[in-house]
């Protein structure tokens, strides 16, 4: 029986590719974005106890009105500004769930969706499953940062969402507060909604702030802000989020969430909420954690003939393996797996259109220091 696919270009994920390789050659993993060290005790420990206390049936559509009190909560004290825990505040089955339903929540069949290359790699296939069309505007190549006038310029009366990510994967750049600016003049006198990925919004170093949409009054009441459990507090395999929208905004993204997975994970949403009060110096002292593996890493790279790209924020450390190498990342990438034992993530699958002759590699540092110590003493023998 011939299938017509809804999703042409789309085959396993670089993610899944790239780890099963890791795993047939005994590689390193620093491909995959996930922590190898272990979940805070107090969060287990919460977990299980909701198990014990019998919250293991359907939680409320929205979240339990406890983890949406301690997220408005936690809001106010990071970002000065408390939103309707009711009203405005979604749970959701991690941050790929939020994405997929604030796109088909608002996006129709024949619009358009910008999005700044390059970009996380669920993006463009929500947008294609709801009809519409990724308008792809690249970064620049060398900073990562944005081109407003390029983002204006591909602006049309089809535009219905633009599409940002703080800090950014898989970059690790940051929008600025001038970036903040200048989106806001952006959208200023447009019906165009915003969609800010700020899943790594506490893993911020140098003692920069994390600009989120959500501290720039013309920018929330246009977008849906999107934030990850699981990259806060090391647990990806738990899969919760939330998303945070103006009321408006909130009823159409419930819509398609409750038909979507219509709840999330309940016994973790006692646990979190129990977390967030009980422990909030854990997400302050993230961004410290993750700058002191940040900076062991990048002193080590020094002794390779990797060239380190900043990190300002985020988990992920790129590469420049030009010194190292002429391959295609692609290839490189499964050289490196196969033949020194490293597994990375190549560049160009995040990208419509890669620049030319472009030689990045993105590895992880959001591992154990044995983890990255093995993969640094492979990397040295390059």
């Amino acid at each position: 029986m011939h299938i017509d696919t809804k999703l042409p270009k789309v085959g396993t994920t670089i993610f899944t590719v790239m780890s099963q390789l890791a795993a047939e050659h005994g590689a390193v993993n620093l491909g995959q974005g996930f922590p190898d060290f272990p979940v805070p005790a107090r969060l287990v420990d919460a977990l299980g106890r909701a198990m014990q206390a019998g919250h293991n049936q359907y939680a409320p559509m929205t979240g339990i009105p406890a983890l949406r009190q301690a997220i408005a909560a936690k809001t106010e004290r990071c970002y000065g500004w408390r939103p309707d825990a009711d009203a405005e505040i979604t749970v959701t089955s991690g941050a790929t769930e939020a994405i997929f339903s604030a796109i088909h929540a608002v996006v129709r069949a024949g619009e358009e969706v910008i999005v700044l290359d390059p970009c996380y790699d669920c993006y463009e296939p929500a947008i294609e499953l709801a009809g519409a069309k990724a308008v792809h505007v690249p970064l620049d190549p060398a900073t990562f940062a944005p081109d407003w006038d390029a983002v204006r310029s591909a602006i049309t009366p089809r535009t219905r969402l633009l599409m940002v990510n703080s800090p950014h994967n898989p970059s690790g750049a940051m929008l600025s507060a001038a970036d903040m600016q200048a989106l806001q003049d952006l959208l200023h006198g447009t019906d165009i909604l915003l969609l800010s990925d700020e899943v790594y919004e506490h893993i911020v170093f140098d003692g920069a702030r994390h600009e989120s949409a959500l501290l720039y009054p013309a920018l929330r009441e246009r977008a849906f802000v999107i934030s990850s459990f699981g990259k806060t507090y090391h647990c990806t395999g738990w899969k919760l989020g939330y998303c945070i929208a103006p009321p408006a905004l909130s009823a159409e993204f419930r819509k398609v969430h409750q038909y979507n997975v219509f709840c999330s994970f309940n016994p973790a949403q006692h646990a979190f909420a129990e977390m967030i009060e009980a422990e909030p110096e854990h997400h302050e002292s993230l961004g410290a954690f993750y700058q002191a593996k940040r900076d062991r890493f990048r002193e080590r790279l020094q002794a390779t003939r990797l060239k380190p790209l900043p990190v300002p924020g985020g988990y992920f450390q790129l590469v420049d393996y030009s010194a190292v190498s002429s391959l295609p990342d692609v290839e490189f990438a499964r050289w490196l797996t196969v033949e020194h034992g490293v597994t990375g993530i190549p560049l160009s699958p995040f990208y419509a259109a890669p620049p030319p002759g472009q030689r990045l590699l993105r590895l992880c540092f959001a591992k154990n220091d044995e983890t990255l110590n093995l993969a640094l003493d492979r990397l040295s023998k390059l």
